[in-house]
């Protein structure tokens, strides 16, 4: 099955840069998620955390 699968992409012409767009894609955003991630402030992630035992907003009041 590999072998057929490779078989065509070689007779594809340009296809090799494929891979190398995937890579740099899948760099990137994890790189921008990390300073994301790094840059948020912290009162904002306390308050977050918080959330889940606040009453406000509760379907049980």
């Amino acid at each position: 099955m590999l072998k057929f699968v490779k078989h065509n992409m070689e007779s594809i012409s340009g296809i090799e840069i494929y891979p190398i767009i995937s890579l740099l894609i899948f760099f990137l955003f994890f790189v921008g998620l990390y300073t994301w991630v790094y840059t948020y402030k912290k009162d904002k992630i306390a308050e977050m955390s918080n959330l889940p035992f606040s009453d406000e907003g509760s379907i049980n009041q």
